[in-house]
């Protein structure tokens, strides 16, 4: 059943796609906070989204819109980079043609980044990094986000717990080059080094995507290779993981865990399908940034702000619904 907040999401993101295509890939789309489509009196913030089709960062996504409705003295722009670093780029550069006060950059991967940073730093513009860090962020004015390597951390000593330390693990990676993804994994092997009797035997991006981890699941039981658990670098891929270990029945053997804590995985979790996930706290990072982005739009000192994640299991899984 679908909730008020998931139908939310996907209306914004629908919103997000349709308007930001019809304006073309290089420029700005939808925007907020602005009366007669023009931003008169009030200051500007451009925000750069990496992309709108992630299920996670949806959830960021309306918590900035519900921020920016606190701010009706400012226009938040919002630009669509669909996974692409060189789209992100040129619509950074219009938010600098532009003249806006401040930039909100949720990076699409840790190449371009820093390249991004910098022009925006030469153009005198402030600019919070929001979700996703990378080497060089701390050239940005603030980053407000969490560690990723600590959710792999969390995740996978969980896993381990599980598994009583010894056991075979397949890895599902989310797109190769996200900080997330290169974060998240080298804190699942950080653990699994300080435990001689776990295995990496299987490892493959699912692209953050619930079909893509459904198929790499597939084709990993066919592998017939001995699999304990699968630990997916967020909760989408480790859905599809699950529901393919499900249609081949074999779901009480293989332990499942994803990273975010999103409403369905809570879902699959209390349905006793899902065994492990780290909340990340998509509605604080939203917010925060904003109200990060509008205090350096104004002018006034800012300071990073981490968010920590926390560990859900079937224990606890009632004290995180609704917090995404």
């Amino acid at each position: 059943m679908m909730t008020k907040k998931k139908m939310f999401s996907m209306i914004l993101s629908l919103v997000l796609m349709f308007t930001l295509a019809a304006c073309g890939g290089g420029g700005e789309g939808a925007s907020t906070g602005a009366t007669d489509g023009s931003s008169g009196d009030k200051k500007v913030i451009g925000v750069s989204l990496s992309s709108v089709s992630d299920t996670f960062r949806t959830f960021i996504y309306d918590a900035m819109n519900e921020e920016a409705a606190n701010h009706p003295d400012f226009e938040f722009v919002y630009s669509d980079a669909q996974e692409d670093s060189s789209r992100q780029m040129n619509q950074v550069e219009n938010f600098i043609s532009r003249g806006v006060d401040a930039i909100i950059f949720m990076p699409v991967d840790t190449v371009a980044a820093p390249d991004i940073v910098a022009k925006v730093n030469e153009a005198g513009i402030p600019i919070v990094v929001v979700n996703q860090t990378f080497n060089g962020v701390d050239k940005a004015t603030a980053f407000v986000g969490s560690s990723s390597i600590e959710s792999g951390l969390i995740q996978m000593e969980e896993v381990v717990n599980l598994l009583d330390g010894k056991g075979n693990i397949a890895i599902m990676d989310g797109m190769l080059g996200h900080e997330a993804q290169i974060k998240r994994t080298e804190g699942n092997m950080e653990i699994i080094e300080e435990h001689p009797d776990m295995e990496v035997v299987l490892q493959g991006t699912g692209e953050w995507s619930r079909n893509q981890g459904m198929n790499l699941m597939e084709n990993w039981l066919q592998s017939g290779k001995q699999i304990d658990a699968v630990v997916a670098n967020n909760d989408e891929m480790a859905i599809g993981a699950l529901l393919a270990i499900e249609a081949a029945g074999k779901l009480d053997e293989i332990i499942v865990a994803g990273i975010d804590a999103s409403p369905d995985a809570l879902e699959y979790m209390q349905a006793g399908k899902m065994d492990v996930t780290v909340f990340q706290d998509a509605k604080d990072q939203g917010s925060t940034g904003v109200q990060v982005a509008v205090k350096a739009a104004n002018g006034e000192g800012v300071e990073t702000v981490i968010i920590p994640y926390l560990l859900v299991t079937p224990e606890n899984v009632d004290e995180f619904v609704g917090k995404n």
